[in-house]
């Protein structure tokens, strides 16, 4: 199997090049840009398995550019920024980014969520068993074959983490998921006590933006219950 292509995004050299680096020790193959301008055109060209994008550049600004992307490909993204604030973290992940690191980083640990991304896309887009790949929910129809999910015959665009989110709780209805199981299930990692807080508002983000896709009625949702204090279930 030919090595993941991973494009980097990034107005600061410096951080391109280290970025390079590291991934290259990995045996992945990189391609390097400056700003977005050929942002498409790379990915296609390239074949890019994942997107490592910077958030202040000129031009073409990173939330820009991941909405190109998302308009087009379902590849992960990984977001690097120095804008650290929760506002700025929500943001991204609310437009579709998979992953968000802040500025400066550890250069392993960047390494360690481009290997989880890719596995964890590796593993949702594995074929699956013909006679289990649909989930009925009342008028909420969830195809596991094809990808797709449809409210009252209308096609959800919905994002791939909101996606495998769906499917970890529709495929067991009932079952009340922690915020841990969730995390460990869905980004492939265990929840450290340092980062237990953030684990939280990225998976309080994404199903927020579920519900206001999937439910007729967010804030008092049919399918996806909040069981306070442990996490959530999906009823039927």
């Amino acid at each position: 199997m030919e090595a993941p292509h991973i494009l980097v995004i990034d107005d600061e050299k410096e951080i391109t090049d280290l970025i390079e680096i590291y991934l290259s020790q990995e045996g992945y193959h990189v391609e390097k840009r400056y700003n977005a301008l050929t942002l498409l055109e790379d990915i296609r060209t390239y074949q890019i398995d994942l997107v490592i994008l910077d958030v202040m550049m000129p031009e073409i600004n990173g939330i820009q550019a991941l909405k190109m992307i998302r308009e087009k490909y379902n590849i992960p993204v990984i977001i690097v920024s120095a804008k650290t604030a929760d506002n700025d973290k929500i943001e991204g992940l609310l437009t579709g980014a998979d992953d968000y690191v802040s500025k400066p980083f550890n250069a392993m640990e960047l390494v360690a969520r481009v290997k989880s991304q890719l596995r964890r896309f590796q593993v949702f887009n594995k074929p699956i068993n013909d006679s289990s790949h649909i989930i009925e929910a009342s008028d909420l129809i969830i195809d596991t074959q094809k990808k797709s999910v449809t409210l009252d015959n209308q096609s959800l665009a919905l994002t791939r983490i909101e996606y495998e989110i769906l499917v970890l709780l529709a495929s067991q209805p009932g079952t009340v998921f922690s915020i841990e199981d969730i995390f460990e299930k869905i980004w492939h990692e265990k929840i450290w006590h340092e980062k237990s807080t953030n684990s939280n508002n990225t998976i309080m983000v994404h199903i927020r933006k579920l519900r206001k896709k999937i439910e007729r009625q967010p804030r008092n949702p049919r399918h996806i219950k909040t069981v306070w204090g442990i996490g959530y279930k999906f009823d039927l």
